[in-house]
């Protein structure tokens, strides 16, 4: 064991003779190592903290800067103090500084004065490089140009944006450049949300609603809107904060399905069926990541044409970080290093090393402790198999995990146990059970192979670490996060990583192994020793029955669409994903007889601190088109018409959520200032006790230049998914794969007569093709 290695680093007697020390050099050694990595990491973000902190601008441009006004003052013969010098001498009264000043010779005086001024020359040419690039990104006249098309005021914009934004910019390099997130108007809000909500109220609703809308937006909402106009004065971000404290870290109920979402791993892909070297491969590749976070190596994320940055504080915690539980919210604990993992495997838990000899281990050195683990053939201590449960079951104050985790494993080895694992860099499950992609059976294979990344059997999850890599028996995987540190782009854009590293650049060997030999002397992993008593055993058992009722209640449904992609959908002119979501609220109607209030999630990292906003598909335009639809005397003409109308509609909305124009995000915190303030919003409450009975996502494809998607399409991740969050509604996520690929993730509940995953994915996919069917493509083609 590593710790144990350690431990006996030197050995000593008590003899007549005196002390005889036995020291253990090797172990020494190891202790040296360690240190050293640690000093490198922390010169490594102190570095990178300079760096950040004057971008855009650079040292080289310091030295540049204070050389040029050096020279300049010298060729001109002038004193490159302006007088500084002399007046700090004969103004400050510091003896220290006085007498240092009288007894410098002239020229060091010209130096030292050059210096200062040039250092107060070159900040002041950092910040106004920087508030200019925030004027300029404040700006997003750009998104509402037509697809293809760049204006001359655009393209004037972007060569200033360019100018004025550095030279190789690290992940965080911009965060300072960022403009605040803009408070809407209460007047637009108001109009927006009754716009919004009119196709899906009858007149009588509609009245009495606009009469709620109309009054507050003239008694409480401006008093509120003070409020949190002060805030985004004060705040890097007035909703960021609030939006994780409130919609997640105080959320009492269970994060597991209604919370916590999965990533899949290849859908035709099998790289290994070893599961020990799968997961060598991606433990490796994932920890490269980290390392490339820590070091800033990992590129900023753009729009328009690598133009346009987005916010990157949300990868601060991807590693390191757990939520911790409490008895009325919970808190994300993040730990600036962690050299180890967290491994589950048929009900133990194991602490794994990812350092040796000051290093990295190597695929074929992880794959080597996997083997450790999955031929260790020890049995469960009492009550841990279903330890983790606890981070499955409900969080409300009259239940178990905040009170058994202060009661149970605040001492002792338990403490020491549970700190391993909240600890870790990231937690392993080695599952027990296979899952794949199985082209004889594709509905129940890919049912059954995202049910188990969801929720798995309840118990072989730590849900309270900020992701899960899941491995399975057959060398699948996949991944299941937790929410509140950071938005789904964020895990995927790790994922992408790994997924591009997995196959092709790290490889195995002919016999499905990781490339590379084991190693002699690795230390094994440790296995962590609990003590639980019979009480918490209870609290264990009654979480784990609550989660194994709600994750049986799960009806997933995972199909691939291949009829066509987003090849064709350009070629009828129409936005890909306007194009989905319309096929989507189609689909819908056909599946209940009805519309309900969309949530479709957009981001809003153009401004500093973002996080998401929703975009409220179902739309007048929208419901106009699905009604020409199921009518069968409407023409195709009529048709394409209501449905460029409702496409354009959705666009626009999209773009508004993206610029801080949204509805949702606003009245939620208006909402948030009306319960400090002690203040009763019939209207508020109202809308925000409505419930979302579609909810929708787009899984992004962020670094295409990783995957040949025209030779290799098969090479990409198929997407995730979500829990439903109404209970007779449904979770949709899709991901656009190349030019031909749309897979669909869906989920619902069993319990409800009014839902079925299967039917909808079925209406899905015919809602589709009749709306490609109406550009009459293939007679264009002829």
């Amino acid at each position: 064991m590593a710790e144990a290695h350690q431990a006996v680093a030197f050995q000593f007697t008590v003899t007549p003779d005196g002390i005889d020390l036995q020291l253990c050099h090797e172990a020494l050694r190891q202790i040296y190592l360690s240190g050293l990595h640690s000093w490198k990491k922390r010169f490594i973000r102190f570095k990178n903290g300079v760096m950040t902190g004057v971008y855009p601008g650079s040292p080289a441009g310091f030295m540049v800067v204070v050389v040029s006004y050096m020279s300049y003052n010298k060729y001109k013969q002038l004193d490159p103090s302006l007088g500084l010098i002399a007046k700090l001498g004969q103004h400050i009264p510091i003896r220290t500084l006085f007498m240092t000043v009288r007894y410098m010779s002239t020229d060091s005086q010209r130096i030292v004065g050059g210096v200062l001024v040039g250092t107060g020359l070159w900040v002041t040419i950092i910040m106004i490089m920087r508030n200019v690039l925030k004027s300029l990104l404040s700006w997003h006249g750009w998104m509402h140009a037509r697809h293809g098309s760049v204006s001359w005021s655009t393209r004037l914009w972007m060569l200033l944006v360019k100018v004025f934004s550095g030279r190789k910019p690290m992940l965080y390099s911009f965060q300072n450049s960022l403009p605040r997130l803009p408070v809407p108007s209460v007047k637009d809000t108001c109009r927006r949300y009754l716009e919004s909500v009119r196709a899906l109220m009858d007149d009588e609703q509609y009245e009495r609603m606009k009469g709620l809308t109309k009054d507050f937006e003239k008694n409480l909402g401006p008093k509120l809107q003070w409020y949190l106009k002060l805030k985004s004065w004060w705040a890097s971000n007035y909703v960021s904060d609030w939006w994780e404290e409130y919609i997640y870290l105080r959320g009492r109920g269970p994060i597991m399905v209604n919370s916590n979402y999965y990533a899949m791993d290849f859908l035709y892909v099998f790289p290994t069926s070893i599961q020990a070297a799968r997961a060598g491969n991606a433990i490796h590749a994932i920890m490269l990541y980290r390392r490339k976070l820590d070091r800033a190596q990992i590129k900023p994320i753009y729009l328009l044409a690598n133009k346009v940055p987005l916010c990157s504080a949300q990868w601060e915690r991807m590693f390191n970080t757990t939520r911790i539980p409490g008895l009325e919210t919970d808190i994300l604990q993040h730990m600036n290093e962690s050299k180890h993992i967290a491994v589950f495997h048929k009900g133990r838990f194991f602490k794994v090393w990812m350092f040796y000899d000051g290093r990295l281990l190597l695929p074929r050195e992880i794959e080597q402790q996997m083997e450790r683990i999955l031929a260790d053939k020890s049995e469960p201590l009492p009550g841990e198999e279903n330890l983790a449960a606890l981070t499955a079951g409900d969080r409300w104050v009259v239940t178990p995990w905040a009170r058994a985790r202060e009661t149970y494993f605040s001492r002792g080895k338990n403490k020491q146990s549970l700190d391993a694992i909240e600890k870790a860099a990231f937690f392993v499950t080695l599952d027990d059970t296979e899952q794949r992609f199985e082209p004889d059976n594709p509905v129940k294979s890919l049912d059954s192979y995202a049910k188990s990344l969801l929720h798995g059997k309840c118990y072989d999850r730590w849900f309270d670490k900020s992701f899960n890599l899941i491995v399975f028996k057959n060398g699948t995987m996949g991944l299941n996060a937790e929410h509140s540190w950071a938005d789904a782009p964020i895990i995927g854009h790790l994922w992408e990583h790994v997924l591009s590293m997995d196959p092709v650049k790290l490889g195995y060997t002919e016999d499905g192994h990781c490339c590379g030999e084991p190693h002699p002397n690795l230390p094994g992993p440790q296995r962590l020793q609990w003590d639980i008593p019979a009480e918490c055993q209870d609290t264990i058992q009654s979480s784990l029955t609550l989660a194994r009722t709600l994750a049986d209640d799960v009806d997933c449904h995972i199909f691939p669409f291949d009829d066509f992609g987003k090849g064709l959908i350009k070629k009828c002119r129409t936005s890909p994903d306007a194009f989905i979501q319309i096929a989507l609220q189609l689909a819908h109607y056909r599946d209940k007889g009805k519309f309900c209030l969309t949530y479709e999630a957009s981001m809003t990292r153009l401004f500093r601190e973002g996080r998401t906003e929703t975009v409220r598909s179902c739309t007048m335009e929208t419901c106009a088109f699905v009604r020409s639809m199921i009518r069968d005397e409407t023409v195709r003409e009529e048709r394409l018409k209501l449905l460029k109308m409702a496409a354009e509609k959705h666009q626009n909305m999209y773009r508004l959520a993206m610029t801080g124009q949204g509805i949702d995000r606003h009245l939620f915190c208006l909402y948030v200032v009306s319960k400090y303030l002690g203040e009763d919003s019939p209207f508020l409450k109202e809308v925000l006790s409505e419930p979302w009975r579609l909810s929708t996502s787009q899984t992004p494809l962020q670094q295409v230049e990783l995957f040949d998607l025209v030779r290799h399409p098969e090479y990409v991740s198929s997407g995730g998914g979500f829990g439903p969050v109404a209970d007779d509604g449904y979770g949709v996520s899709y991901i656009i794969v190349g030019e031909n690929l749309i897979n669909f993730h869906i989920s619902s509940k069993h319990s409800s007569p009014e839902t079925d995953s299967h039917r909808f994915g079925a209406n899905i996919k015919q809602a589709m093709l009749d709306i490609l069917d109406l550009f009459q493509l293939e007679k264009k083609a002829m």
